[in-house]
């Protein structure tokens, strides 16, 4: 098992970093380049998302990113320092009254590309878990 735990300061400045350590064990562990695709595309949002909103752009916080990769399964925890948010009020973006509505993408896109995703109370840190077919 491949693992790994960072403290981001910076998204911009971090995040080929964190492409290299996450992503360098999802392929040494055998996945391909779909599933690989997925776990970028979930991971950039759910960080993009930690800094944006949960650590409402402050730059003395930080974003704690967590993996542990198998040849089965890839799980993934990133946390901020913000104070949290109710994953239910957030606006369903495929409703015909929110498609102009920017929020809410990120996480819809997570759910479609993992097979599981969990907001752990009080709404700061998320998990998530891909496995083969």
């Amino acid at each position: 098992m491949l693992s790994g735990k960072l403290v981001l300061h910076d998204v911009r400045e971090e995040l080929e970093s964190l492409h290299e350590s996450v992503l360098a064990a999802v392929s040494q562990s055998g996945f391909d380049e779909a599933s690989n695709f997925a776990v970028r595309l979930a991971l950039e949002e759910a960080v993009a998302n930690a800094f944006r909103h949960g650590n409402a752009e402050d730059p003395s916080k930080t974003v704690l990113v967590e993996y542990e990769v198998d040849p089965h399964r890839i799980w993934i925890a990133v946390e901020d320092e913000g104070s949290g948010f109710d994953p239910g009020a957030v606006p369903d973006p495929t409703d015909d009254e929110n498609l102009e509505i920017p929020s809410g993408r990120g996480i819809m896109l997570m759910r479609a590309y993992m097979t599981h995703v969990e907001i752990k109370s009080p709404g700061n840190r998320i998990e998530m878990i891909f496995t083969r077919d």
